[in-house]
């Protein structure tokens, strides 16, 4: 199933029209009449992420955009924001984009560069969901290690030689060979360089 644009915006029509264009596209669009609405959608999935984009309306009863916003990263989502506003309001959404909103388009827009900005959006969102996933493999496959493991790799990203780790952990090389190769089958790396770009790149 292709990504989630969550369409928040008081008038229905509007939200129609965008959920109709977006669904010409062959993206799968849902909407939301107010903040709290979405909110709600946002919190089940708290944890557990798909990747999608918001297209926020800025000016929105009771609960605006710029509220719903600071909620969404009071959550940690993980989701663009794009908000979309009217004449009157670009100085704020200037604002939500210095505090870490997507991008904002102000309304009337074409809809070929609404459709452009919210796919450059969902390619960041795509990004951003496998390198946690990739960082995820990563803590979950450190938490498979044995004590003896971790002590052997904590000296294999030192570059340590299997003879030095033997010495300084009281074992045989041959021992430290078979807990080098059960490290390396659980983490997925062939080498000790790998090893260490890879807790280097996502090791929290």
């Amino acid at each position: 199933m292709n990504p989630a644009i969550h369409i928040v915006d008081d008038d229905a029509d509007f939200r129609d029209g965008l959920a109709w264009l977006f669904d010409s596209r062959g993206h799968q669009a849902k909407t939301w009449a107010d903040g709290e609405a979405f909110l709600t959608e946002a919190r089940a999935q708290a944890g557990a992420w798909n990747h999608a984009v918001v297209l926020l309306d800025i000016r929105m009863e009771p609960l605006s955009g710029l509220a719903t916003f600071e909620a969404l990263k009071a959550l940690q989502c993980p989701w663009p924001v794009l908000f979309l506003t009217g004449h009157g309001d670009v100085s704020m959404a200037v604002a939500t984009v210095k505090n870490g909103a997507w991008d904002f388009l102000e309304k009337p827009f074409q809809n070929n560069v609404l459709v452009d900005k919210v796919e450059q959006a969902l390619a960041a969102a795509a990004s951003l969901s496998e390198e946690s996933q990739q960082a995820q493999n990563v803590r979950q496959a450190l938490a498979s290690l044995s004590v003896r493991e971790r002590e052997v790799l904590d000296e294999l990203i030192q570059g340590h030689y299997n003879k030095t780790i033997a010495d300084h952990l009281g074992i045989t090389p041959r021992t430290v060979e078979f807990h080098r190769a059960n490290i390396f089958r659980k983490m997925e790396v062939n080498t000790a360089v790998e090893l260490a770009h890879k807790l280097g790149r996502y090791e929290p």
